[in-house]
């Protein structure tokens, strides 16, 4: 499948990476298209009707607030039939099918890590009926990357607080733990080395746990041992309250810039 990027910003540039073929794109900074295709093959091309042109799945990776501008320089160009894939935050099915009347659209919110093809995707459920061999085949596209996970459309925003944002969380959360250590005597680099790989380790622990985190926890925690105060001191700390406060700051509404 001949997959065309529209915008090439770090989204993008993950999801190509992780797919590792030649891609079609298109953006306004022409250099960072340039800069993308000679890195995973492909064309760089002058404009977003071209791209439609000649891909045959389209992918929304622009600013969401430029949905209607970019279907209208669309529509100048390509099959009106061919697919659109969004991965546009705040931007649910019902706004892209009306951006794309008659076409079939889906929509999807990647982690980074799909770079790697260790990202998590979530999907939008679409209960209108499509054509099952192309939504079968799109599904399959964004599952290469990792792990992909179907929810209500009206979830994908709460999702996006937990999985797309989360690495932003995950690094910090690494390198407050580097900090400590340093703060204690280990040099940063070998710290960083503990640190990340003792997260990548837990994360497939718990993948064989079933995703049990309370099991992972009592394995490590010995009553009254050390983790167990570790564990106490983090929870008293407010880290609970932290990642939950951090989800409500995701899914405000976002104020709109001041004509002032």
């Amino acid at each position: 499948m001949k997959v065309g990027l529209i915008g090439c910003g770090n989204m993008a540039r993950a999801l190509a990476r992780g797919w590792g073929a030649p891609v079609l794109c298109a953006d306004p900074i022409a250099e960072r298209a340039r800069s993308l295709a000679a890195e995973v093959g492909g064309e760089a091309l002058a404009s977003n009707a071209e791209v439609a042109a000649r891909a045959e799945l389209l992918v929304l990776c622009h600013k969401p607030a430029q949905l209607a501008a970019v279907a209208a320089e669309i529509g100048a160009g390509g099959a009106s039939e061919t697919p659109v894939a969004s991965i546009l935050a705040v931007t649910p099915l019902t706004a892209l099918r009306a951006a794309y009347p008659g076409r079939p659209v889906y929509r999807f919110i990647p982690s980074l890590p799909v770079e790697v093809r260790q990202g998590a995707v979530v999907q939008a459920a679409d209960q209108q009926a499509g054509d099952p061999q192309m939504d079968a085949a799109v599904a399959a596209l964004f599952a290469q990357l990792g792990t992909l996970v179907v929810l209500d459309d009206a979830l994908l925003d709460v999702a996006t607080g937990l999985m797309s944002c989360a690495p932003a969380y995950v690094a910090l959360v690494a390198e407050a733990q580097i900090d400590a250590g340093v703060r204690r005597g280990i040099p940063a680099a070998q710290g960083a080395q503990l640190v990340v790989q003792t997260l990548a380790g837990t994360a497939q622990l718990l993948r064989t746990r079933d995703y049990d985190t309370l099991a992972v926890r009592r394995e490590v925690s010995s009553p009254g041992g050390l983790t167990a105060r570790g564990v106490d001191a983090l929870e008293r700390a407010g880290l609970r309250r932290a990642f939950s406060d951090a989800l409500d700051a995701v899914l405000q509404p976002t104020e709109p810039p001041s004509k002032k």
